[in-house]
């Protein structure tokens, strides 16, 4: 019997055939010496959760994938139906190249010893596992697992450089994680001109070039207890079913308002992609991003961004096709052979703000995670809900009254109505736009105080395009403890920003349809300013929003605070330090915090603060279920209005992306983490 020789490609969030290097390099070559090409696609139980595949009667061996801090679900059924979508397509997308996509559910080193054993009563032999390498903490946790499981079988293991950012990591200025900046405008400037940077996307391998697929017959089964459904419908009926319920439920809006109505997948992914460059919205992109209604205001491909149906090169390139003018499919878009235009331009320099993001997590590891964030700041103290409250004893409010507030604002009650706004739609689509997320952010951590986790893990809850580095690094950023140097001072005026990019109320109206008769849009955008005589004829009465509002913020329609008054409570005298030491004000020591380890060493990442340790938990900062975690989306911030003191403010020197000038009370745009609401 002829020999043979099976590769496993653990297909992670690299969900498309066309610029795959993995699959590039199976397709194009003849000495790679497989046989077999095995793709599987392995749901992690404790980044998604995988009860709805179980058998009847049967319990799961894995607790429940929420968050330790919160718990809250860990992927919500937005996002949970798109991944669903993207693997099914990739699954589609694989059968016309003659081979397939197998679904399995567990660990995935338990996953290949069960594949190489039930492959070796069929005489096959494993003889590699391919995977890309990714930055989290998580996943590298899966990396080395599965190093270990490869080695005591004696199996080759190849991790391959993630090729779907903007600049290959060959080619990354700084060569060093150490070496990257901590200003994101130091980075770019290194970089730049940005047009040139990426590398080639590789071709789509052509159907039946690839080594050939094994039978199903062949294939162990999905281990008990689970079943993995054969459709797509029920899969994402199973994926769904257990996390659904936790969604809240809130005042239902006419349909086809979505701004994210898009399915998962490599196939919808090119498909936006293209439209973006044949309508124009591409070109018009820098004027149009800061939009909070529709679906034209952003490009919206930070979920398939995320998930790897799609590539950072792969927009790049295509908009040099439009730029150069050399595919006729865009012949009749305005621009078309001219070059590089600012929205164009804006494109790349959003997908280079999301590599660095990446790069942000690959050199602070698990200080994504932490309170203190990548600054070790320390001294703030954070108003915390129950459940850390209970392990910890670090509220400093009563524990019902935190929890009640951020209750408020992730169901879209507390009275600022940009930000109801923005929690209402997140709600019922999984997306809002990048500058509504700029001002929850800013608003949850710096008018609240609230501890900005809870914030982070409620993202990755409802996110559609959750992604870790971007999510957990911007709010960080917004926070005041990333790597933004304007740290704490940079806050948002909600309806400042509300009336600057609201102007008529129509996204307000949209998604709050409580408040669609206030007429006055001072009054919309802070119901409890309404006279009382109007109350009954806009049907205020009863509603928390009007009645008592979570916070609320003096602001005149002439632009002039009606009180001196700072509209929240923050600390003073910390300098312009990043973690690296850069010259600024000389910070003093941060104090330790309990059970933590503020040692500033390449060797090994500090260990996390009390809030995430738990019982027989070694080197996780996300708690017991794990860290890293592995499904994209998040948020970043830039413009604001009225500083801490309630007067314009002046900056920000380099927070990132190319703005040196002061910007007062109107600040240029600033990119959220990722391309989608960005």
């Amino acid at each position: 019997m002829q020999a043979t020789n099976v590769l496993v490609y653990l297909v992670r969030h690299d969900l498309r055939v066309a610029d795959n290097p993995i699959l590039d390099r199976l397709a194009s070559s003849t000495d790679h010496g497989f046989t077999h090409l095995l793709p599987v696609y392995v749901l992690p139980p404790y980044q998604i959760e995988v009860s709805g595949f179980l058998k009847d009667g049967e319990k799961s061996p894995f607790p429940e994938a929420k968050g330790e801090l919160s718990g809250f679900w860990r992927c919500g059924p937005h996002r949970a139906r798109f991944i669903a979508q993207a693997i099914w397509n990739f699954k589609d997308n694989l059968k016309a190249l003659e081979n397939d996509l197998i679904i399995r559910i567990g660990q995935p080193q338990e996953v290949l010893n069960n594949i190489v054993e039930g492959l070796k009563q069929h005489q096959k032999n494993v003889g590699a596992v391919w995977m890309i390498a990714e930055e989290g903490y998580e996943e590298q946790r899966e990396e080395k697992n599965m190093a270990e499981a490869c080695s005591n079988l004696g199996i080759d293991l190849q991790l391959w450089v993630d090729e779907k950012y903007f600049i290959d990591d060959r080619d990354v200025k700084p060569e060093g994680a150490q070496d990257l900046p901590d200003v994101f405008t130091t980075y770019r400037k290194m970089n730049e001109p940005l047009r040139e940077r990426p590398r080639p996307t590789v071709p789509r391998p052509a159907a039946g070039s690839l080594p050939k697929t094994v039978e199903s017959s062949e294939m162990p089964s999905q281990a008990h207890p689970f079943e993995i459904p054969p459709s797509l419908e029920a899969f994402e009926t199973a994926l769904v079913a257990p996390i659904e319920s936790a969604v809240p439920k809130v005042v239902a809006v006419e349909p086809g308002t979505s701004a994210h109505p898009f399915r998962g997948g490599e196939d919808s992914a090119l498909q936006r992609l293209r439209y973006l460059i044949k309508s124009g919205n591409a070109s018009s992109y820098k004027t149009s991003r800061n939009g909070l209604l529709g679906m034209d205001y952003s490009t919206k491909l930070s979920a398939h961004l995320a998930q790897g149906s799609i590539t950072a090169r792969q927009v790049h390139e295509e908009l040099l096709h439009f730029e150069n003018g050399t595919d006729q499919q865009y012949a009749e878009t305005e621009g078309f052979g001219e070059g590089e235009n600012e929205g164009t331009k804006a494109i790349r320099f959003e997908l280079l703000w999301r590599d660095y993001m990446r790069l942000c997590t690959r050199k602070f590891k698990a200080k994504l995670f932490y309170r203190s964030g990548f600054r070790n700041y320390h001294s703030h103290k954070w108003k915390m809900g129950s459940k850390v409250g209970e392990t910890t004893g670090e509220q400093a409010t009563p524990t019902d009254e935190v929890s009640t507030t951020m209750k408020r604002v992730f169901e879209g009650t507390t009275g600022q109505s940009l930000i109801d706004a923005s929690s209402r739609e997140l709600i019922h689509t999984g997306y809002t736009s990048n500058r509504a997320r700029q001002n929850v952010g800013s608003f949850f951590a710096k008018h609240l105080n609230i501890d900005w986790r809870y914030g982070a893990e409620w993202y990755e809850f409802m996110l559609v395009d959750y992604d870790v580095n971007s999510n957990w690094s911007n709010w960080q950023y917004v926070a005041g403890v990333g790597n933004d140097p304007r740290g704490e001072n940079r806050i948002f005026n909600p309806v400042k920003q509300a009336f600057d990019y609201d102007k008529d109320g129509d996204y307000v109206r949209c998604w709050v349809p409580e408040l669609r008769k206030i007429e006055k849009l001072e009054n919309l955008f802070q119901p409890w300013t309404t006279p009382k005589e109007d109350w009954e004829r806009f049907e205020l009465a009863g509603l928390s929003m009007a009645e008592d509002p979570v916070k609320k913020i003096e602001f005149s329609v002439e632009g002039k605070p009606k009180s001196a008054r700072r509209p929240f409570a923050r600390r003073r005298g910390q300098g312009r330090n990043n973690s690296n030491g850069t010259p600024g004000s000389k910070p003093t020591p941060p104090p330790q915090e309990p059970n933590s380890n503020v040692n500033n060493s390449n060797k090994e990442p500090p260990s996390a603060p009390r809030a995430y340790q738990m019982s027989n938990q070694s080197n996780n900062p996300r708690g017991p279920r794990g860290g890293g975690r592995g499904y994209r989306g998040g948020y970043r911030g830039r413009a604001y209005s009225n500083g801490p003191r309630g007067g314009p403010q002046e900056g920000p020197q380099g927070g990132r992306g190319g703005w040196q000038q002061p910007f007062m009370n109107n600040p240029p745009p600033h990119p959220w983490s990722h391309l989608g609401p960005a």
